[in-house]
């Protein structure tokens, strides 16, 4: 995700793993549920940022969603959620993340269930405790309500004309029940059922159109695993603009009929970008890319996996050069190696997806613009000390605040997070980071990995033993010297703000309050 400048089927059994990671924070829900005799608790898989979200006891295979949209974006969709799964634990109890819908009813393995609401989860009784090692099937029939207070960041975005997703970083569960962690991907079934004159696109290939009366049903299926918080669905008024990307990989835009030509020059642009990448760290990891150009303020650019969100505006205001705008095509273009393909392990190795994807962005306007990298990660260095202070280090950042849980989204994780990749690159040479990083998002495709399985693969290509070195840079409160740059220096964070508030006493704080949160928003943003 990257912030912009106006804000900031039954299968083979396969080894078993149990998730030892996050969860999420604990909130009001409007479930409307049947009561099971037990008491139920809202569980989490321990994730240090999010400690309430996901759930320990399962391994989801596959979900089926269906979402029936009845023509504005401001009433509940109907929906039933089908998930398959693998349980880890013998399991009387089966927690899932959900909140802010109506349930109507829970079925396990075909019959009925009882089900209640503990904080954001949606806990589930079957009729007979489920042993360890077992396939389950829960299906849910529910609403999903795109309409949300102002303490809900994410799910559902009201476009123009109609919906799209935003589930980064635990929105997802607001949407549709799940297991709502990076660390569990699934394959993903999506049918979306709309009034004729509504195009519907989801993640992956499409499988089935069917019109019936006055209504049609699309239906979309990937062929590789995703995290939850990278689901996207759109609804509206739109034409789907196919063309053809390197290997002959299918490249599908969705944009607003009314802005097909007008955002024909920057939608072309994709298949070169795909090119560039491929030749920085090998072949595009999907079935197919392509751009969801949203009529929406959202305030961020979200990577969901093969159709990354944009805000129509970045493309169509003059105020953005166009190596800019570019360079941040290629940033979500970048997160689907680095954060889709290879996700996260845990929300604190969030820098591994935010810094490679900042460092592409950075090496593409270098490369193609005359925008010096160098002198970016300079600029990084100096600033990186506040950065810390202020979110923590690159992979340990500090929890979000309350009611700010995309808060975690901070420059630390950002250039930041470049800044330690270009002190690697400066400590093992250029040839063994470029190897690194081509074997990286090989050897951990389609899986989750962490901050610690980085650090071992860079010893592995490396030869070398590194936690001394990256420790500090990854988890130190002070910036490390930054090998072979001596004279690179960081503005010391009390003098940093004792200087800004001088600046804004002399401009009475009006200039900083127009730009500043702006100007720093798509270059630090999430």
């Amino acid at each position: 995700m990257l912030l912009n400048p106006r804000n900031k089927a039954q299968r083979a059994a396969r080894p078993r793993r149990r998730l030892k990671v996050p969860a999420m924070l604990v909130g009001a829900v409007s479930l409307c549920l049947l009561a099971a005799s037990a008491p139920a608790t809202p569980l989490g898989v321990g994730d240090r940022l999010y400690p309430h979200l996901g759930n320990p006891g399962y391994d989801v295979a596959s979900y089926d969603l269906s979402f029936t949209y009845p023509g504005t974006n401001d009433k509940p969709l109907q929906a039933v959620t089908t998930i398959d799964a693998w349980t880890t634990d013998d399991l009387e109890r089966v927690n899932l993340d959900f909140a802010h819908g109506k349930v109507d009813s829970v079925e396990v393995d075909g019959e009925p269930a009882s089900f209640r609401s503990a904080g954001e989860d949606l806990v589930v009784t079957p009729g007979q405790p489920l042993p360890d090692g077992s396939w389950m099937r829960i299906t849910v029939r529910h609403t999903s309500d795109p309409v949300y207070g102002k303490e809900r960041e994410g799910g559902w975005v009201r476009t123009a004309d109609g919906l799209a997703m935003a589930n980064q970083a635990d929105a997802a569960h607001v949407v549709f029940p799940c297991n709502d962690h990076p660390s569990d991907k699934a394959l993903f079934t999506i049918r979306v059922t709309a009034p004729n004159g509504y195009t519907a696109v989801a993640n992956g290939l499409p499988t089935d159109v069917d019109r019936a009366g006055g209504s049609t049903t699309w239906t979309y299926r990937t062929r590789h695993p995703m995290a939850t918080e990278l689901a996207q669905v759109s609804i509206g008024r739109s034409k789907v603009v196919h063309r053809e990307g390197p290997h002959g990989l299918p490249v599908r835009d969705v944009v607003a009929t009314a802005d097909r030509e007008r955002l024909e020059p920057w939608l072309k642009k994709t298949p070169g970008h795909i090119a560039w990448m491929e030749k920085k760290v090998g072949r595009y990891p999907f079935e197919t890319y392509g751009l969801l150009m949203a009529h929406a303020t959202t305030g961020f650019e979200l990577e969901t996996q093969t159709l990354s969100l944009f805000e129509r505006e970045l493309f169509t205001q003059s105020a953005f050069p166009q190596w800019y705008v570019e360079s941040i095509m290629v940033h979500e273009l970048a997160h689907q190696w680095f954060g889709d393909s290879v996700s996260p392990r845990t929300w604190s190795d969030l820098w591994l997806s935010e810094g490679h994807a900042t460092w592409y962005e950075a090496l593409y306007a270098a490369e193609k613009a005359d925008r010096p990298f160098e002198t970016r990660m300079k600029a990084a260095y100096a600033a990186s000390d506040r950065w810390r202070a202020a979110g923590g280090p690159p992979a340990a950042p500090k929890a979000p605040a309350p009611g700010k849980k995309n808060g975690i989204f901070r420059p630390n994780v950002y250039d930041g997070a470049a800044l330690v990749l270009y002190a690697l690159r400066q400590e093992i040479g250029a040839p063994a980071f470029q190897k690194l990083e081509r074997l990286w998002v090989s050897r951990y495709r389609d899986a989750s990995a962490s901050t610690a399985d980085f650090v071992a693969l860079a010893e592995e290509v490396s030869g070398r033993r590194l936690d001394g070195f990256m420790n500090p840079w990854l988890y130190g409160a002070k910036t490390p010297p930054m090998p072979g740059e001596p004279e690179w220096k960081s503005v010391d964070p009390a003098k940093a703000v004792k200087k800004a508030h001088k600046a804004a006493g002399k401009t009475g704080g009006k200039s900083a309050g127009k730009t500043g949160g702006k100007a720093v928003g798509r270059a630090t943003g999430k």
